[in-house]
């Protein structure tokens, strides 16, 4: 009775850790939603949180739970996992996300979490515990989601540019102004829908290796769902502002036609990756489709360096997550 008493304590702790995850990825991804459409002007910060976390929210009805099932079940495998590898994952990943958040980067709080648990399942069982399929399939989307963003929102740009091509500017910018509210809403729907799935797989996986939840079930538990989702909804509320500035100016000026096809093309990404159950980087997808409208317009329109800065930024997501999971691991392992 004793032993159930400690792993239900250790478990009520590491179900928290994992909703504090969530509440931070929502928090540091907020930029990814809201930077175009606070940029431009069409809304105000505090209205753009508030309208985006509502789309983060209502994700919850639109979305299959395909990407919650790679993250718990296509990442690792389950006779490796307890509770000191879902500790060093969740720590390696937040820690990641803590460090960017203060220097102001736009990286991936999903490949941190995929970085942690490749971490902390290596520094237990060696590369045997992973799935290989799924971290391929994750992998190979941390360079074909902003390629794809890129295209699609640099054929938007394009297709804009030429059915509009006998309006005058202000009209333009005025239909754009209130389609930008559309665009906007669907980008923080695909955020809510992929992001808010990670974490739901994570705690899944949690509960599946300590008995909390069957191997038989075919979806996580509704309290897992509603949490993670609220949650995410809450840390878009609260937003990254350091990470704003980034997104919305620093990469490339926007106006509201611009901030229409970025936020599109992104949408569109992140529809089809979760569709396939594929965990992609919200920041990654609305960078590329970013600098694909800018260089529409322009190479020239492109602070390259910023962008440069950004992708060094992704690529040592996964390594640096991974490398800290593996020390709380070990640490985890000495503490309880």
């Amino acid at each position: 009775m004793a032993t159930v008493q400690v792993a239900l304590w250790v478990v009520v702790v590491l179900v928290a850790l994992a909703i504090a995850f969530d509440f931070m990825n929502g928090f540091h991804d907020a930029a990814n939603s809201i930077a175009t459409v606070v940029s431009t002007g069409v809304l105000k910060p505090g209205q753009a949180v508030l309208f985006a976390a509502f789309f983060n929210l209502i994700a919850i009805f639109v979305f299959h739970l395909s990407v919650a099932a790679t993250v718990g079940k296509g990442i690792a495998h389950a006779n490796v996992i307890d509770v000191h590898v879902v500790f060093g994952a969740l720590i390696g990943a937040i820690s990641w996300n803590l460090v960017t958040w203060y220097y102001g980067i736009p990286s991936s709080s999903s490949h941190a979490l995929i970085g942690g648990i490749v971490g902390a399942v290596m520094a237990k069982t060696g590369t045997s515990g992973l799935v290989g399929a799924g971290i391929w399939k994750t992998v190979a989307f941390i360079f074909v989601s902003p390629l794809l963003g890129f295209l699609l929102g640099s054929l938007m740009m394009v297709a804009v540019a030429w059915i509009f091509r006998r309006a005058t500017p202000s009209r333009v910018d005025r239909w754009f102004r209130r389609l930008q509210l559309v665009s906007a809403g669907a980008y923080s729907l695909g955020h809510g829908g992929n992001d808010a799935q990670k974490t739901i797989g994570i705690i899944w996986m949690l509960l599946l290796a300590t008995g909390y939840a069957s191997a038989a079930d075919t979806s996580p538990p509704t309290w897992v769902v509603v949490c993670c989702y609220t949650a995410i909804a809450l840390g878009t509320m609260f937003g990254g502002w350091r990470i704003v500035r980034t997104m919305g100016q620093k990469i490339t000026k926007l106006k509201p036609v611009g901030g229409f096809c970025a936020e599109t093309g992104g949408a569109l990404t992140l529809f089809l990756a979760t569709a396939l159950g594929i965990p992609v980087s919200t920041t990654h997808t609305i960078t590329g489709a970013i600098v694909g409208v800018g260089s529409v317009q322009r190479a020239s329109a492109v602070r390259w360096g910023v962008a440069g800065n950004i992708v060094w930024a992704w690529i040592f997501t996964i390594p640096a997550a991974a490398f800290v999971a593996a020390i709380a691991y070990w640490l985890s392992m000495q503490l309880f």
